[in-house]
């Protein structure tokens, strides 16, 4: 549906209250809930069609003995990560916190534990930015699938969205990242299920939906946002809910080049979001040509790890981690608090820059050289901080890099340049 688009951006933050998080970079997602006991993903209710009665007897079993939120914190320090995003609520419905409009949360099941409320803390005390997501979408309420055809369930469904949601923002102090997923209209019914010419068929197959949710506009992004705003005015909000957001999340892809407008990407670790044992997991060089990718595009790596249904990361998983940690502890400072570019992202990196430098990220050697356009300012001294030696050619004026074939990195060649003003 169309938004307002002036009220939409009054509730913008404006970018000192977008800076930590631009300047931060990398953070941790956790999937995690009762999907976790089946070990098959976190749409395993869905793609099963597991009957709600069934699966929420899963509550029964949710019991987390090992989960240790202080251990999820180190291993997100440890990775180099600065904040960190927990699956408050999925779309099944079911809640890690105590919420007075549900019974279905884990304070009123088996684990008798208000997951959030020690997972917030633990990030606090760590010094990470505490990130919440939440899903509107929830498959126990016919609603949702037929939001015309169901509409008292559909907006029993918005006011426990609306109702939950200032919970969140209410009971567990200071949020810094609030993370919608599945609000927007054409969400309704994953994409629209429409009764046309005696038949039901979907409204659109294509994604982003070029033909819109046609009814009645329902979740009222602009309206939960300010609700949020009045309650957390900082709190940086993604754009799931309805609303255009403060910053957009390509998923499972590394998003366009774009400087104009805040971004992250959100992607796994290993296979799936939801915990599923012995998936295939990415090798370091992988994710390190992940989050440079993404940095260099200008935009923030959200990296997502599924805890096991007793509360752990797998030990596997935290030891890969910390192997990314090791790294940024060594080349962090070309990645955090920089900008992407000042030049576009190329098949063989890309650019950050901080002040009077830059920083060329090669991954990948297609050609011997690399260019640098030309810019307005003067290039003082080149040098590379992963290599003996770096060859600068000119030309035509146009200068050009090149690193021995002996000294090119596997993971990342970086080579500083210093300028004579700031970009």
């Amino acid at each position: 549906m169309k938004l307002d688009e002036t009220k939409s951006s009054k509730l913008a933050l404006p970018p000192s209250s977008m800076q930590w998080w631009r300047d931060a970079k990398f953070g941790m997602f956790l999937h995690w809930g009762l999907y976790s006991i089946l070990g098959r993903g976190e749409w395993a209710m869905w793609n099963e069609r597991i009957p709600m009665r069934e699966y929420r007897k899963l509550a029964n079993q949710f019991n987390p003995q090992k989960f240790d939120p202080r251990a999820w914190a180190e291993t997100a320090r440890a990775a180099g990560m600065k904040y960190m995003v927990l699956t408050a609520k999925h779309h099944d419905g079911f809640c890690l916190f105590d919420s007075q409009v549900s019974d279905f949360t884990s304070a009123k099941s088996a684990a008798r534990r208000d997951l959030v409320g020690e997972y917030v803390q633990a990030c606090r005390e760590a010094g990470l930015g505490v990130g919440l997501y939440y899903s509107p979408l929830d498959w126990r309420y016919p609603g949702f699938f037929f939001p015309d055809l169901y509409r008292e369930s559909a907006e029993e469904m918005k006011q426990q969205t609306y109702d939950q949601v200032r919970e969140l923002l209410s009971n567990y102090g200071k949020i810094d990242v609030f993370w919608f997923d599945g609000g927007e209209d054409d969400w309704l019914g994953f994409g629209g299920i429409e009764f046309v010419d005696g038949q039901w068929r979907s409204r659109d197959t294509r994604w982003p939906q070029q033909k819109h949710y046609p009814g009645k506009p329902f979740w009222e992004g602009d309206k939960l946002v300010a609700m949020m705003r009045s309650l957390q005015p900082d709190v940086v909000i993604n754009n799931r809910s309805g609303w255009t957001g403060d910053f957009i999340t390509p998923e499972r892809k590394v998003g366009e080049f774009n400087t104009q407008r805040a971004w992250e990407t959100c992607d796994c670790l290993a296979d799936s979001w939801g915990y599923i044992p012995n998936s295939r997991m990415r090798s370091l060089r992988n994710i390190l040509h992940l989050l440079i990718q993404v940095i260099t595009g200008d935009g923030n790596l959200l990296l997502n790890v599924g805890p096991t249904a007793d509360g752990e990361i797998e030990p596997r998983q935290v030891d890969r981690l910390a192997q990314v940690g090791r790294w940024l502890q060594e080349y962090g400072h070309t990645l955090y608090g920089t900008r992407g570019g000042p030049f576009e992202t190329q098949p063989w990196g890309g650019f950050t820059h901080k002040g009077n430098r830059i920083y060329a990220h090669i991954i990948d050697w297609p050609e011997d050289t690399i260019t640098i356009p030309a810019m307005p300012q003067r290039v003082l001294r080149v040098r590379s901080l992963t290599s003996n030696e770096v060859i600068l050619e000119k030309p035509n004026g146009e200068l050009k890099l090149r690193v021995p074939d002996a000294d090119r990195q596997a993971i990342d060649t970086i080579i500083e340049l210093e300028l004579d003003a700031e970009l």
